[in-house]
């Protein structure tokens, strides 16, 4: 008899006074994922150089711990975090430097190619310069001040987007999270947000939005699609957010300004609506449109395919609409990721338990209700059991971002503080 995907969840499902966690025990959690890290994966030995499963995404979970460390963390210690990250990115940068120009779309693609990289370059720069700042001294021992560094790859990210506006600039797909305009989009959305200015500006922004509506509805079109915006992937037509429709949809979500062009709110809203239609069993997504349903113990429950995924979008629809129906859908999402999203495939971000346990932080941030709080720590504690020790399976890059446990790291870390408006954000998956 084949094994089901996911553990049996039989923990308690109901919050009570004793179910906060201690915040010390969260840290040395984190405290061993990092020493791990790098002595298994050190940045001159990464096997990959992108944000998926290569030294920029270590590099991005560096920085994130560095944002969120709680206050009684000295400066040092953020400073030390931003040191190891920069030693990541840099391994990263060098790589791409001698890349060969690409057909492929290689240079737009935010988790396998060179945009996220000079993304992330951004972020740790920045960050660098402005804890530099803080300790009123400048510790930077090149020619350019961390501040011009930073400035410098965003300049390079900006230049990137010229590689997205043919409409079949990426013969497999322009249009999706892992190379395509939605990737580059959420980059967009994350400079924006963590820079504090307009660092991505609209004149750059919104020409990529245009380019994914008309795709999406020249497609429908051509293919007579009940849904006004879709998009094909490796020639099938993916709903996932990894690879399909949902992420498109919440990147275009994401920019009120390309909701005012003609027809993009409506068609926008027909497409998330279209979206509901696909739901199987209560808060189940199925991989594609028109896949035979999977058995109930073979469905994928996980970021990249299945409500785990699409949450986000359901989410993002409900903050701009504000229409309880999308509200509900998300909550059913949580209802099943809550029962089947313990995943035998590891602790990751991309198909494991720490990116189906950002959903129950993106529900308590809409909602304010405790249980997801509940859940999602009851998600954190099962990865340290004997039984997911011993029965999950080790990614092959076990200490990637979305494969391995740097991705568990950037999890651990939102858990400490919830409330924190900028936890509890699934890595470049803007919602709030």
């Amino acid at each position: 008899m084949k094994q089901s995907r996911y553990f049996e969840n039989r923990m308690r499902d109901v919050p009570d006074s004793k179910d906060g966690l201690d915040s010390s025990v969260i840290k040395d959690q984190i405290s061993a994922l990092l020493t791990d890290i790098q002595a298994s994966c050190p940045a001159q030995e990464c096997p990959r150089d992108d944000l998926y499963v290569g030294s920029a995404g270590i590099a991005y979970a560096f920085y994130h711990l560095a944002r969120l460390l709680p206050s009684d963390t000295d400066d040092g210690g953020v400073l030390n975090h931003l040191n190891v990250a920069e030693e990541y990115i840099k391994k990263s940068l060098h790589v791409i430097l001698h890349d060969e120009p690409s057909k492929g779309g290689i240079e737009a693609s935010l988790l396998s190619g060179h945009a996220g990289i000079y993304a992330v370059a951004a972020l740790v720069y920045d960050a660098l310069h402005n804890q530099q700042q803080n300790q009123a001294k400048n510790q930077s021992t090149n020619k350019q001040t961390n501040q011009q560094t930073s400035q410098h790859y965003l300049d390079t990210f900006i230049g990137v987007h010229k590689y997205c506006l043919p409409l079949n600039f990426y013969k497999r797909g322009s249009d999706e999270m892992f190379r395509g305009r939605a990737g580059y989009l959420s980059a967009c959305l994350l400079l924006n947000s963590r820079l504090g200015r307009t660092a991505v500006p609209d004149e750059v922004i919104l020409p990529v939005c245009r380019a994914i509506v008309e795709s999406g509805r020249r497609y429908s079109k051509k293919n007579q699609h009940k849904c006004p915006l879709m998009y094909m992937m490796y020639e099938k037509e993916y709903l996932g957010a990894g690879h399909g429709l949902v992420a498109i949809l919440l990147m275009l979500l994401s920019f009120p300004k390309c909701l005012q062009d003609d027809g993009v709110d409506r068609d926008l809203r027909a497409s998330v609506d279209w979206v509901l239609t696909c739901e199987g069993s209560p808060g189940h997504y199925p991989t594609r449109w028109g896949k035979e349903r999977r058995k109930s113990s073979d469905e994928l429950v996980q970021w990249c395919h299945g409500s785990p995924g699409v949450v986000y979008l359901l989410a993002k629809a409900y903050l701009v609409w504000r229409d309880d129906k999308y509200l509900r859908a998300a909550l059913r999402c949580g209802e099943f990721v809550w029962e089947k999203g313990l995943l035998r495939k590891g602790p990751s971000l991309c198909h494991g338990i720490a990116g189906n346990g950002y959903v129950f932080l993106l529900l308590y941030r809409i909602t304010n209700d405790l249980l997801h709080v509940h859940r999602a720590r009851q998600f954190s504690r099962f990865m340290q059991t004997d039984e997911f020790k011993t029965n999950a399976r080790v990614p092959d890059r076990a200490h990637s971002l979305f494969e391995g446990t740097a991705g568990t790291v950037c999890y651990l870390v939102d858990l400490i503080d919830p409330d924190n408006p900028e936890s509890g954000l699934f890595p470049f998956m803007g919602v709030f």
